[in-house]
């Protein structure tokens, strides 16, 4: 018994196919209630209409509803005129789906399919039929869509996608500062390619939340972690320099400060303004010092200035995020 428990794969039902299930439920149950004929195409069409997200849920609904009505009428004028046969069905496909591409309603060919096969079944058109078959399809869309009001929050996922992300910004920029400091460092730099996919997975997320907002257009998660991308694909340019400093100069302590303190500062909030005053305060700091004197403090001295050009823009990444987010604020607030 015990040996059964520890093999058991874990069992998890997630909302979406909760939701599926219910939805297809109450589906077919008002289509029989209501005596309509082929009641369960109600539940297939409620089933194909869920969807992970509010607006791609009210797209595929529209998709699939305009393309029961072309694929309805299309189909009645081919049988009516060609008969009931297998060939008129081959001649309907045909012309179907090349006529519902255009209106951008792709997703529906398969649902306009189960109700065309319907009208080919019955073997004639009328009024009631018609009327059956929109019953239908109004049943099924509804029933998917309001299935879909309800989605589950993720705040407190991209809160933590967030936080995670800011974690290893610190810990990067903290190592750039003790290699930069010493001239060499054991740091393997796993952190990197570890940040850029939890940044992918967040910025997924981040759009999915935007989706399930039919009124919002913008997202501030979604920025936050595409600016951070920015951020780390300058942190990326920057490591090939890295390499080439084999020794500290005098100028490297003050870099290396700069990015410690830069590494403690890693959040939502804007410290742009400051950053920028230091960097400035050790250009001209650097300026006042004496010229090299070996190839390799030129060399080392180089690569630290190119570093700082490169952390300005690093800081000016997220100077336009703020940026964006005063004008937004702007324009509410005017409204």
């Amino acid at each position: 018994m015990e040996n059964w428990k520890t093999m058991r794969m874990p069992f998890k039902i997630g909302y979406r196919t909760l939701k599926t299930a219910v939805g297809a439920t109450i589906a077919i149950a008002v289509a029989e209630w209501m005596g309509l004929e082929f009641a369960s195409s109600a539940a297939i069409i409620a089933i194909l209409c869920i969807s992970v997200t509010r607006k791609n849920s009210m797209r595929v609904s529209w998709a699939r509803f305009v393309a029961c009505m072309v694929g309805l009428v299309l189909s009645a004028i081919i049988f009516e005129i060609f008969g009931y046969h297998p060939l008129s069905l081959g001649l309907f496909i045909l012309c179907f789906i090349p006529a519902v591409l255009p209106l951008g309603a792709k997703e529906g060919i398969v649902t306009s399919s189960v109700i065309v096969l319907h009208l080919y079944v019955v073997g004639g058109v009328s009024v009631h039929f018609f009327l059956n078959e929109l019953q239908l399809i109004l049943i099924g869309i509804g029933t998917a869509l309001l299935m879909n009001l309800y989605m589950p929050s993720v705040e407190r996922d991209l809160r933590q996608y967030r936080k995670d992300i800011e974690e290893k910004m610190q810990v990067i920029l903290r190592e750039l500062s003790v290699f930069i400091r010493n001239g060499e460092s054991d740091w393997s730099g796993e952190e990197i390619p570890e940040l850029d996919d939890q940044l992918k997975r967040g910025k997924a997320l981040a759009l999915r939340s935007l989706n399930n907002h039919l009124l919002r257009e913008e997202d501030h998660y979604y920025h936050y972690f595409h600016m951070r991308e920015k951020q780390l694909e300058i942190i990326e340019r920057l490591m090939p320099y890295l390499a080439r400093m084999s020794k500290a100069v005098t100028q490297s302590k003050s870099v290396a400060d700069f990015l410690e303190e830069l590494s403690t500062a890693v959040s939502p909030t804007n410290s742009v303004p400051y950053f920028l005053l230091r960097l400035e305060e050790m250009r001209e700091e650097f300026r006042q010092m004496p010229l090299p004197t070996t190839r390799t403090e030129f060399e080392v001295r180089s690569s630290l200035y190119y570093m700082m050009h490169e952390f300005e823009q690093y800081l000016h990444v997220k100077e336009r995020l703020w940026a964006n987010k005063k004008d937004k604020t702007r324009q509410t607030s005017e409204s």
